[in-house]
């Protein structure tokens, strides 16, 4: 059919609410308002009475089909991409890690054809810089114009994805002089590899050791030190996953002087301690992400930060290893274990109940955190990001009356575990609908396969 229209519901944004129908046609919102009325004889027609209405997820942090510590990433993008539409999201942004030996053009088609074909939403990259090769800035503004307008680097990882200073320094101003910006992984490396040596050579192998070896001051004086040198290079600077209250303060402090300096953060940053790491065993290993989990008093300074809007995203920074594969790498030696774990499809529910229900945050804060700020970030808003005429018709349909039980059994992420495991939260997605096109229900995905579409991005 040509026109959809939703009827009843309340239309959530980041500017207010409203009690509207939503009219969609070919896939894009045509109208909001009392429509029910209109005399559109084709018109499929959906009762929300009781619904909130709220604009498709922008996730802008996840890692599918990627190839990390001697593995690869555990989703693909067919079955990441159905668990974030399942979960609410329904537009993400990729890392396009850069091969070994290959140079980024090289490195950013091979991820296209990973993702061709089999994602279900739609989605972006952001470029992977690890190798500094002769010539590699110059391939940037091509990068920038095929619609990749953002790079990533790392500050942790020497040998791998690291890059020093130096190089750091040159992302930053030939990225910024195309008009793209740099996201950064901010962790002093170089200190975090000597710590984790001394656990090892003590015979802390276990898993626990992961969080030692990265105390709070490794990401803090690394952010410190890239808005340094961003502000040498005269460059934009996006922090990816912060996990502290110094960040958040060195932010803060940057932008209190109107520097070009923004930040995310994850949901298991704002939702999970690090009491977990203290688990028996090799439990532990499902919480080994980068940064580690903190304490409850960064939990609360990064609620504090975004509310007055120091951070301005929350991503799920989806990087699945399932516990197995966590234990065949890494058992022996917690250097080894692969850090990252699930997130995509529960990031949209999990902040609709800890931050919503718990009285954190607005109704209005958490789309803005969950879809228009991260669409505005990366250059994808107004086409996403809102329900506005014109917009693409991404909305999530959410029963605020209803229960969402968590649990590996039923999740649609491959993964042999979640963090969430027996959360009971108040709130469930029943549909959603991107570009019009109911693709889940109840937690099912039920849309056409591979339907998604690559997204050119706009540059700064």
């Amino acid at each position: 059919m040509a026109y959809l229209m939703l009827t009843g519901g309340r239309v959530v944004n980041s500017s207010g609410c409203v009690d509207a129908d939503v009219l969609v046609r070919d896939g894009k919102v045509e109208a909001i308002g009392e429509l029910a009325g209109l005399p559109i004889a084709d018109a499929e027609r959906v009762d929300c009475t009781g619904r909130l209405l709220l604009p498709g997820g922008v996730d802008v942090h996840t890692h599918l089909d990627s190839p990390m510590m001697d593995t690869t990433t555990s989703d693909d993008f067919a079955s990441g991409t159905r668990a974030a539409a399942c979960g609410g999201t329904t537009t993400l942004v990729d890392f396009a890690m850069q091969a070994p030996g290959d140079t980024l053009l090289e490195s950013l088609e091979a991820h296209q054809r990973k993702a061709r074909g089999k994602a279900v939403i739609d989605y972006g990259f952001h470029m992977c810089v690890t190798d500094l090769y002769d010539g590699a800035t110059e391939e940037f503004a091509e990068i920038v114009q095929s619609g990749v307008s953002s790079f990533k680097v790392f500050m942790a990882y020497r040998g791998t994805l690291m890059l020093h200073d130096g190089d750091l320094f040159e992302v930053l101003r030939k990225s910024s002089a195309v008009g793209g910006q740099v996201c950064v992984h901010a962790e002093n490396g170089d200190v975090i590899d000597r710590l984790a040596a001394d656990l090892f050579a003590a015979g802390r192998t276990g898993p626990s050791s992961h969080e030692i070896s990265r105390p709070p001051s490794t990401e803090i004086e690394a952010v410190q030190r890239a808005i340094q040198i961003a502000r040498m290079a005269d460059s934009p600077l996006y922090f990816v996953h912060l996990s502290t209250e110094g960040a958040i303060e060195a932010v803060a402090e940057a932008r209190a002087k109107d520097w070009a300096v923004a930040g995310e953060t994850c949901t298991h940053y704002l939702t999970l301690d690090r009491s977990l790491y203290d688990t028996p065993g090799f439990e532990s290993a499902k919480v080994v992400l980068t940064p580690p989990l903190r304490t409850q008093e960064h939990r609360e300074a990064l609620w504090r930060g975004l509310r007055a809007g120091t951070l301005g995203v929350v991503s799920s920074d989806h990087c699945p290893f399932c516990l197995e594969e966590k234990r065949r790498l890494g058992q022996h030696d917690f250097r080894a274990i692969p850090n990252g774990g699930p997130g995509v499809e529960h990031r949209f529910i999990v902040m609709y109940a800890e931050g919503v229900r718990r009285g954190r945050i607005s109704l209005e804060k958490f789309v803005d955190l969950t879809a228009t700020a991260p669409a505005r970030q990366f250059g994808m808003f107004p086409t996403k990001g809102a329900i506005a005429h014109g917009a693409d018709a991404d909305i999530v349909v959410l029963d605020p009356d209803s229960w969402t039980t968590i649990s590996a059994k039923t999740q649609n992420q491959r993964m042999d575990y979640t963090p969430y495991e027996g959360w009971k939260l108040p709130g469930a997605i029943e549909k959603v609908y991107a570009r019009g096109e109911l693709v889940a229900r109840n937690g099912k995905y039920i849309g056409t396969e591979g339907r998604g579409r690559f997204l050119e991005r706009s540059s700064l």
